[in-house]
């Protein structure tokens, strides 16, 4: 099994329960988890995280050329493993009412594997990982 390493991290506050994830177009209007982990289109992933009780760390991991690096935490809960279009490489991470945006560039434009897990799905979710695999 290939390890992953950690390429980029970020503490955000949120006052809205919702995280998104993915390409740094417009979040479509209609993503909204409502009561589940998590939900996704073909561009984003909106994340249930806890809301005005500190800050939410999300750490962005890719498949590395070296092994044996640390990687995702095994505990967290898997809430999205599919693919997202990133139109210009680059992965956006920001809440719902856009004042904090985090963006890092993950390679050329186009079709990503992406796993995203948690340590505790839903509203008390504190802590994410991103995974970045190779274009599809």
């Amino acid at each position: 099994m290939r390890s992953t390493v950690q390429v980029a991290g970020a503490d955000i506050y949120v006052n809205h329960p919702v995280l998104h994830l993915g390409a740094t177009d417009w979040v479509p209007v209609s993503l909204a988890p409502d009561s589940a982990p998590a939900t996704s289109c073909d561009t984003h992933v909106a994340v249930r995280v806890r809301a005005q009780r500190g800050l939410i760390k999300v750490r962005l991991f890719t498949w590395p050329q070296v092994p044996e690096v640390e990687g995702p935490d095994p505990f967290f809960t898997t809430v999205f493993d599919g693919s997202l279009l990133l139109s210009d490489g680059r992965i956006a991470v920001g809440d719902v009412e856009q004042l904090t945006r985090f963006v890092h560039r993950v390679g050329d434009r186009g079709e990503y594997g992406v796993c995203i897990a948690v340590d505790s799905p839903g509203a008390d979710a504190g802590a994410i990982d991103v995974t970045i695999t190779s274009p599809c």
